[in-house]
């Protein structure tokens, strides 16, 4: 995984410059967490995600489904961050997770709560699920479209109750718009 350059960081800030995007909040001082972005609708998401990453320079690690990482998109993904995610393998995707995060310094692991980009009723639940094995917080962050904005939560630190802090979690994303659906 490589740290974005001075080059790349300024290709990240025009490349949002020029699409009329912002990002607002603050980045947490935290070596490791799960960052979880939504509303997540749109193949221009992943694209939006990176520019941000390289405009503010930092390392992340983003999940993404295996079949994402074919020649010769592969490689590049994996250079710059990317998890080929094999939703088959018997170990699982949140142990899977939750070791990759244990076993580094610093990591900041990037998951959709949706899991896919259409509209769901119910969220997955492997980001809690990692975030409480690997005892990490939650970092939410938002596309919102209309307003071009992405926006910076607060870390969450998971608690007993999956389904509360989930609910809680989500009700925090109510307001925001992605690409291709009104709500969550």
């Amino acid at each position: 995984m490589v740290r974005p350059s001075r080059f790349m960081r300024w290709l990240g800030r025009t490349a949002l410059r020029l699409t009329g995007w912002r990002v607002v909040g603050e980045f947490p001082n935290v070596p490791k967490l799960v960052m979880i972005v939504a509303p997540h609708s749109s193949n221009w998401d992943g694209f939006l995600g990176f520019a941000v990453k390289f405009a503010v320079g930092f390392e992340v690690r983003v999940l993404g489904k295996t079949q994402l990482f074919w020649w010769p998109l592969g490689p590049l993904l994996r250079r710059l961050g990317g998890i080929p995610l094999d939703r088959n393998s018997p170990r699982g995707v949140v142990e899977q997770a939750v070791a990759l995060i244990r076993g580094a310094e610093r990591m900041w692991y990037v998951i959709t709560p949706e899991g896919t980009r259409k509209r769901v009723e119910k969220w997955k639940t492997g980001f809690w699920k990692i975030a409480h094995g690997a005892q990490v917080p939650i970092f939410p962050v938002y596309f919102d479209y209309p307003s071009r904005t992405v926006g910076l939560g607060e870390v969450v630190w998971t608690g007993e109750d999956m389904q509360a802090d989930i609910a809680a979690i989500r009700e925090w994303y109510r307001p925001w718009r992605g690409k291709h659906r009104d709500t969550l």
